[in-house]
């Protein structure tokens, strides 16, 4: 996430933060893993995956024993929305595997793999430059982290496999991408961006191609399905 404020209740140090997006960078084997496996083999796994997530997640509001081990090891690198014993958030990690799982669910690959890798390169970019670098506010964030999270996200559309490679697929691919920078900006406080923006990603993409390729099936070319 892209803060401007240094008392953003959200903020953890410049070092944790660079922490928690290299684990978040292992995400982006989902995106590599997905190309070679149909969606019912993925499903397979990302749903009872997510649901242990979801449970370990709220377990250690519950349960002392396990929420001692879970902040021992990674408490250092949550957000203190994520620590609220009032109101029992779940974490990032925990919304991306949600959004993947939801993602392969209801859409095309074509769609969920830029867009699962458009939300670990382009949140890690925003966020990271964002807070090195971010000055002028844009919307809830920083200007310099959305365009960091436009730049990477579009570098990330470049290198996507296409249904047939033509020119409107990299431009809706673009516009994607600049639909779900305004999500992970605008995230802040009320959803969190590792949600937003894989969904985001896709209902855009949805839309852009029944309009401007209409007819067009949707499937990737010598891949599985």
């Amino acid at each position: 996430m892209t803060k401007v404020r240094k008392t953003d209740p959200a903020t953890i140090n410049y070092k944790s933060e660079v922490l928690r997006k290299s684990i978040h960078l292992t995400s982006l084997s989902i995106s590599f893993a997905y190309y070679y496996v149909s969606r019912e083999f993925a499903l397979s796994l990302l749903i009872p995956a997510t649901l242990i997530v979801v449970f370990a997640d709220l377990l250690r509001y519950y349960y002392p024993p396990f929420s001692k081990l879970f902040y021992g090891v990674f408490g250092f690198m949550l957000r203190r929305h994520e620590v609220d014993k009032k109101k029992k958030n779940l974490n990032g990690a925990t919304y991306v595997m949600i959004a993947v799982t939801l993602s392969v669910l209801f859409f095309p690959k074509a769609f969920v793999i830029p867009a699962v890798a458009v939300l670990i390169i382009g949140d890690i970019a925003a966020a990271l430059i964002g807070r090195k670098w971010g000055k002028h506010k844009f919307l809830s964030k920083s200007f310099e982290g959305t365009l960091a999270f436009f730049i990477a996200g579009c570098i990330v559309i470049l290198a996507s496999p296409k249904v047939n490679g033509g020119l409107p697929e990299y431009l809706i691919g673009f516009i994607a991408v600049a639909a779900s920078a305004i999500a992970e900006n605008i995230s802040f406080g009320w959803a969190d961006d590792n949600f937003t923006i894989p969904l985001t990603m896709c209902i855009t993409m949805s839309i852009l191609y029944y309009f401007f390729m209409p007819g067009i099936t949707i499937v990737l070319p010598n891949v599985p399905n």
